[in-house]
C-alpha cells in the first residue's frame, strides 16, 4: 500500500506516490515557472488558476508513473499550509474529494514538516536528532529536529524579515535578472568575484536571520552605476550578494552547534552553500524545491484527520 502526496502551496502542481516505507514510486512536479517569468514573480490569482488546470492531470500522471490505482492507496496526504490560500485550496479540495469517495484517511500536512521530511526518504532516510536548516522562498528557519513529527521539531531560529529565498529573487530582481531568482544569481555568481562588494551581514540576537539591510545594500550599489558599469559588475555584484547570504545562513548554523547538520528547502540547492558545508546532509535536489514526495513522507509521520471533519478542513497562508 502507498501514500498520495499533493502539493500546491505556491507555483508547483505536484503529486507523488511513496510506500509505507518511504520508497518514492513517483514524484510529478509541473512548474509554472515560465507562466510567472514575465510578471518577475509568482502572482497569486494566476498560480491559482493554473493549478485549477493541472491538478488532475498530474495526480493520474504520478499514479501511472508509480504502477498503481487508486485503489493501491491507503492513506492521502495534503499541504494544508503555509502557502498561497488560493493555490493551496486547490489542493486540499482535490484531496477532500479523493479521500471522502474513495474511504481513504486524509493527513493535513504543514508545509514545512514536508521540507524536513525530505530527508526521511529511501535512500537517504537521515535518522533523527540533527540540527536543520530549513531555507526556502517564503521561510527561513533553524530547528532542532528530535524526532520525524512536526511536533518533534522545535524552532531556534527564524527571519525577521525576508526568508533567504525571497532575498536572493529579490536581489535577482534588482540585478536585473529573470525569475526564478536564486537559481540565476547561482549560475551567474560562478563568473564573478564574491570579495568584490563588501556586502553586510545582519548580526541580530540569539539565532535569527535579517535579510532585508543587505537586499537595501544590494539596491543602493546597483544605483551607483550606470548601465554599462551594471553589465560589467552584474557578475561580481551576483558574487558577493549570494556569498553575504550564505555567510549569514553558515554563521547560524554554526552558532546553533550540534552533531550533525541537515540542509532543506529551495534555497539548499544552492551551490555555495552546499559547498560551505560539507559536512552537512542536504536534501537530494530534486527533493530541495516544493514537490509531493516531502508530503507523503510527513503524511506517515501525522495523524489521520477524521472522515467526518476533514470535511471542513480549511488551509492556512501564514505559520504563524
Amino acid at each position: 500500500m502507498a501514500i498520495l502526496g499533493i502539493e500546491t502551496s505556491c507555483d508547483e502542481t505536484a503529486a507523488a506516490v511513496v510506500t509505507d516505507d518511504g520508497e518514492i514510486l513517483s514524484n510529478i512536479v509541473s512548474s509554472q515557472a515560465d507562466l510567472h517569468r514575465q510578471f518577475g514573480g509568482v502572482v497569486p490569482e494566476i498560480a491559482s488558476r493554473r493549478h485549477l488546470e493541472l491538478i488532475s492531470p498530474v495526480i493520474r500522471e504520478a499514479l501511472d508513473e508509480a504502477g498503481a490505482t487508486l485503489d493501491d492507496l491507503d492513506t492521502i496526504g495534503v499541504t494544508v499550509g503555509p502557502g498561497l490560500i488560493g493555490a493551496l485550496l486547490v489542493g486540499v479540495s482535490a484531496a477532500k474529494g479523493l479521500a471522502w469517495g474513495r474511504g481513504l484517511p486524509l493527513v493535513a500536512v504543514n508545509h514545512l514538516h514536508g521540507h524536513v521530511a525530505s530527508l526521511f526518504l529511501q535512500p537517504h532516510d537521515l535518522e533523527p536528532p540533527f540540527t536543520c536548516l530549513l531555507a526556502s522562498g517564503g521561510h527561513t528557519l533553524l530547528l532542532d529536529v528530535q524526532g520525524r513529527g512536526w511536533d518533534e521539531m522545535r524552532v531556534l531560529g527564524t527571519t525577521l524579515d525576508d526568508a533567504a529565498g525571497e532575498a536572493f529573487d529579490k536581489g535577482a530582481r534588482v540585478l536585473g535578472l529573470p525569475y526564478p531568482g536564486g537559481a540565476e544569481i547561482d549560475r551567474l555568481a560562478r563568473e564573478g568575484d564574491p570579495a568584490a562588494y563588501a556586502f553586510p551581514v545582519a548580526r541580530v540576537p540569539g539565532l535569527d536571520f535579517s535579510f532585508s539591510g543587505l537586499k537595501t545594500a544590494l539596491l543602493y550599489a546597483v544605483r551607483g552605476l550606470d548601465q554599462a558599469e551594471l553589465g560589467a559588475r552584474r557578475a561580481d555584484l551576483a558574487a558577493s550578494y549570494q556569498r553575504a547570504i550564505v555567510r549569514a545562513l553558515v554563521e547560524r548554523i554554526s552558532a546553533a552547534g550540534g552533531d550533525r547538520i541537515a540542509i532543506v528547502g529551495g534555497v539548499a540547492a544552492n551551490s555555495e552553500l552546499r559547498a560551505s558545508l560539507p559536512e552537512a546532509n542536504p536534501a537530494p535536489l530534486r527533493l530541495c524545491t516544493d514537490n509531493a514526495a516531502m508530503i507523503a513522507s510527513a503524511a506517515r509521520y501525522s495523524a489521520h484527520v477524521p472522515a467526518a471533519e476533514y470535511l471542513a478542513l480549511d488551509a492556512f497562508a501564514s505559520a504563524s
